[in-house]
């Protein structure tokens, strides 16, 4: 995609439901971005700042945006979706991807349900992060308002939908801009009906994850801007202090909607929290030549339900020992595990390979069948982590690999031949998000 063209919209399927969603960049992090209370994938970039905040984020990751089920370019449906369903969606996207894990960043309302995901499925996040959030929709209402105050207030919200009338709040710096009202308006009708956004209002009303903040085990980051009349301040505050290790940043001004005002710093602090450091994608890279070996475990979550959380812990705990141990016998580098897997580099195919298959058998004789994908080509260093399209390759390739088996690029087969190893041929695939097909095959000693 090139600075000037937007992403195109595809759909991924969630039961019956179809998902609208668009990816944007090629970096080595997946941040799946979930949107608050309206979404419409393809007007929001009519919004300024909107894309290019999007873009900043792509300079290090692949983002990708969805409209939740009811709104937007997803299927409408009847009543408003559950938390549950809104969780299904995400998977959905992820799935259509090929994201096993990805960083979850959430917008107002959608922090409820990104921190239910999080606890209900922390395989599948590598980072949170809640960007003018709340964990209690009770909280952004007065203590002593009645139900049939409430009721009142959603009708009169319901009344005003489409004229604009959340631009004072959302956008309170553009709220004397003629033009800016007649975009949030036009926003409005392409994200919602009147009477969808009612039913959606009401459901939200109910919405209350505080019992689960205390459960998150993946490292997260609260941002919050002080003026924010959507969601105080304090509601951020008090969802930072409620999840274990979390970190919490509040910013002096801005509105609620990130993509307008300061937005530099803050896509700065989530880099930085992400990948360690600011403003990687203008950062000169070192770039080396390696072999990329992912590993993962077949079934993992089935195996955890089946051992229960003390026992897989501790199996888990033997895994990466093990892959430690194999890869540093092999001369190579372990960049990291990932919670069910691990990610290594080697100077050397052959060697990537031979360790590839020691620690295949070996974990099969624990009882831990794990799949392995290698291929070898040119990896940026970014601190402790790594990425570039052989990084992707090699996740790619791991993808289609069989329990105990280790396949590999041809890229890879062309580079030790002569070396003693035998390799069986497993066709050409397509291989997501990367060009042409991929010639892949099955290693063995």
């Amino acid at each position: 995609m090139t600075e000037q063209t937007l992403p195109e919209t595809r759909y991924a399927q969630s039961g019956d439901v179809s998902i609208a969603y668009q990816v944007m960049g090629e970096g080595p992090i997946d941040i799946i971005v979930v949107p608050g209370l309206t979404s419409n994938i393809e007007m929001f970039h009519e919004m300024p700042g909107y894309t290019a905040t999007l873009r900043r984020l792509a300079r290090f990751s692949r983002v990708v945006t969805f409209d939740k089920r009811g709104q937007g370019l997803s299927d409408r449906m009847t009543g408003a979706p559950s938390l549950e369903q809104r969780m299904d969606d995400v998977r959905a996207v992820m799935d259509a991807i090929g994201a096993r894990r990805a960083v979850l960043l959430s917008f107002s309302e959608g922090a409820c349900m990104s921190a239910l995901f999080t606890a209900t499925y922390p395989e599948r996040v590598s980072h949170l992060i809640l960007v003018g959030g709340f964990s209690r929709a009770a909280d952004l209402r007065p203590k002593d308002m009645t139900p049939a105050e409430l009721e009142e207030r959603l009708a009169q919200r319901v009344k005003n939908w489409g004229n604009g009338d959340i631009l004072k709040r959302v956008l309170p710096s553009q709220a004397q801009d003629p033009n800016a009202l007649a975009m949030i308006a036009r926003m409005e009708r392409l994200c919602s009906t009147p009477g969808g956004i009612k039913t959606i209002l009401a459901l939200n009303a109910q919405i209350d994850v505080t019992s689960v903040l205390p459960t998150i085990q993946v490292p997260t980051l609260v941002l919050h801007r002080r003026p924010d009349i959507v969601v105080p301040v304090e509601l951020g505050r008090q969802m930072a202090a409620q999840i274990p290790g979390a970190r919490f940043i509040e910013y002096p001004e801005g509105d609620h909607g990130f993509w307008v005002g300061d937005t530099e710093t803050l896509i700065g602090d989530i880099e930085e929290f992400v990948t360690g450091q600011r403003d990687a994608g203008n950062a000169e890279l070192e770039r080396i030549l390696a072999t990329v070996m992912f590993t993962d475990i077949v079934d993992s979550t089935r195996r955890a339900s089946e051992l229960g959380d003390q026992r897989w812990r501790s199996q888990l705990d033997e895994h990466d020992a093990l892959a430690r141990q194999t890869i540093e016998r092999h001369r190579g580098v372990l960049v990291k595990t990932t919670g069910d897997g691990v990610v290594a580099t080697f100077d050397g195919p052959g060697r990537a390979i031979r360790c590839a298959l020691s620690f295949s058998g070996a974990a099969r004789q624990m009882g831990l069948p794990v799949r392995t994908g290698l291929h070898t080509g040119e990896i940026e260093l970014r601190g402790s982590d790594i990425g570039g399209i052989a990084v992707h390759a090699a996740a790619r390739v791991m993808a289609q690999s069989g329990p105990d088996e280790v396949l590999v690029s041809r890229v890879v087969t062309d580079l030790v031949a002569g070396a003693g190893l035998r390799f069986s041929d497993r066709g050409s695939h397509e291989l997501k998000g990367l060009p042409g097909k991929w010639d892949l095959f099955a290693a063995s000693a």
